[in-house]
């Protein structure tokens, strides 16, 4: 599986934490969570486009 985040933005950002090597796979998942239930509902609401409001 590809990664979907790019860990260098994620330390970017939390540049005063420390960061577990296993936060990122969480993360990973969390976020294709986030986008296959943003895809669901642009379909449900028979769109193809993913729109902000589908998040």
């Amino acid at each position: 599986m590809t990664d979907l985040i790019v860990k260098s933005a994620v330390k970017e950002q939390l540049a005063d934490q420390n960061v577990s090597a296993d936060f990122y796979d969480a993360l990973d998942s969390d976020v294709r969570d986030l986008l296959a239930d943003a895809a669901r509902r642009a379909e449900a609401n028979e769109r193809k486009t993913v729109q902000p409001r589908d998040l």
